[in-house]
């Protein structure tokens, strides 16, 4: 398994924790920089890692909709 995706992600990583440091315009580029290479160290990381993103996305989304359902039904109610 190639690990070329650590690179950029180790980037995003710190670009974030100085964005999060940064209060100036510098911070703002910092940070569309972080987003850059979040990005791509998602499109450059294997097709396992993906999947497992994909399945952890998929079903957070579903516990969230379920949720908010919930919260629509009983607001209905009352």
């Amino acid at each position: 398994m190639a690990l070329f995706f650590l690179i950029p992600l180790s980037i995003c990583v710190i670009t974030s924790y100085i964005y999060n440091r940064c209060n100036d315009e510098v911070g703002y580029l910092v940070g569309l920089f972080a987003i850059i290479s979040l990005v791509l160290s998602l499109i450059l990381a294997p097709w396992e890692i993906q999947v497992l993103l994909l399945v952890l996305v998929l079903v957070t989304t579903k516990k969230l909709l379920q949720r908010n359902e919930y919260k629509l039904r009983k607001g209905s109610r009352e």
